[in-house]
């Protein structure tokens, strides 16, 4: 028996840094994290469909390899994504339409 070339792990970096898997928009953030969450492949692609049941398979198994690299990606990612948050929710104009919507809640109450 003959066994297989090895395979490469499906993920792409986007313009912005963000980790894709295969040829999706789905991110590697939202793999890893239900995975961590216990869900199984299979799960994961029923509430991804576009995704490929290899792929997550391929990416979960990277993962577990490289969990040193791959959970300070995530840390990175997380620590920009509350960076941006915050500078979005500083804006005046954030705040007056937050109020408007709370306002608005409240009325339909």
């Amino acid at each position: 028996m003959v066994l297989a070339k090895s395979q490469s792990v499906p993920l792409k970096t986007d313009i912005s840094g963000a980790i894709r898997v295969g040829n999706t928009r789905v991110r590697l953030d939202t793999v890893i994290y239900a995975f961590n969450e216990g869900y199984t492949a299979e799960e994961i692609v029923s509430q991804y469909p576009v995704l490929n049941l290899a792929d997550v398979y391929s990416v979960v198994a990277y993962y577990l390899n490289n969990r040193g690299m791959i959970d300070e990606y995530l840390r990175n990612r997380a620590e920009i994504a509350t960076k941006i948050r915050q500078e979005i929710e500083a804006k005046p104009e954030y705040k007056l339409f937050r109020e408007r919507l709370l306002t608005r809640r409240q009325e339909q109450q």
